[in-house]
């Protein structure tokens, strides 16, 4: 083979390659106010977001219990005293995700900073805590739309950030992390079969503590519900207000409108409807 040829042939692999394997480590900005951690092997890479999505607290309906739960519990983690790690389940579409990014508008220049951290990226959970305890900075990892299924193993990296294992946890690491599931794990009716006799099962509760011991790690539980009228109609009034767009008669039955078409009343759908409706031009305002 020519050596034109095989340089060729070289090059159109490493093209390839660049388009599989992760980029190469550089420097952390620690300038930054969020995150993205992505795991490379057992190690990670600690990407900066130039412009993370966030917003006042203020524009979030219907979870004001919920909201000052979480701002008592972050206010006592930034002024150095005791706070728990974070688990916020329920409805789909209620808050859970917005409020933790509402979070970091609120406090940033606190000393605030959030690190996302996919479920596929647990596993080197260890590095990024051990790149993290000396710095001044206090930061939440942030675990979004949480769960693992029957045999995924990645939780186990998740319990030792919680705990701390044999070592100390972290002083200036919360995890917060948002799940449609309460337990983060499936739980199924045959797990109960045991204390009827039907499967022989001596030690049933045994059977199950694996299933509820990751979630028991979380100190507070939040706990968020689906929206009424109200509540709806009251976060898309919030979020028109954000798009300077006012919230007539108009707007208030289109916004119903909206719902039913959807099948549901959220915070989600409530950000849907004003992202559509401030999108249009004024005439272009009027029920379909």
């Amino acid at each position: 083979m020519k050596l034109a040829a095989f340089l060729q042939k070289a090059y159109s692999v490493l093209d390839r390659l660049d388009l599989v394997l992760p980029e190469k480590p550089g420097k952390t900005d620690w300038n930054a106010l969020a995150y993205r951690w992505h795991s490379v092997g057992k190690k990670g890479i600690l990407e900066s977001l130039p412009n993370p999505h966030t917003f006042p607290l203020g524009r979030l309906a219907a979870i004001g219990t919920q909201t000052e739960k979480l701002k008592r519990n972050t206010e006592q983690f930034l002024a150095g005293r005791s706070a728990n790690n974070v688990l916020m389940s329920g409805s789909r579409g209620t808050g859970k995700s917005s409020l933790v990014k509402a979070l970091l508008h609120e406090y940033a220049e606190q000393g605030l900073r959030l690190i996302e951290v996919d479920k596929s990226d647990l596993v080197s959970l260890p590095a990024l805590l051990f790149l993290l305890k000396d710095r001044p900075e206090k930061f939440i990892v942030f675990c979004d739309d949480l769960s693992f299924e029957t045999g995924d193993e990645t939780y186990k990296a998740l319990k030792t950030a919680l705990d701390g294992g044999l070592s100390q946890r972290c002083s200036n690491v919360l995890v917060y992390a948002t799940s449609n599931r309460r337990h983060l794990m499936p739980e199924y009716m045959d797990e109960n079969i045991g204390t009827t006799g039907i499967r022989g099962e001596i030690h049933q509760k045994e059977a199950v503590e694996e299933k509820i011991s990751l979630s028991d790690r979380f100190g507070l539980w939040l706990s968020f519900y689906p929206f009424d009228q109200n509540d709806y109609l009251q976060a898309v009034e919030n979020w028109l207000g954000d798009f300077g767009v006012d919230f007539d008669k108009t707007a208030r039955k289109a916004a119903l409108q909206w719902a039913q078409m959807r099948g549901n009343r959220s915070g989600r759908s409530a950000w849907q409807f004003a992202c559509d409706w401030a999108g249009r031009l004024p005439e272009q305002r009027v029920l379909d």
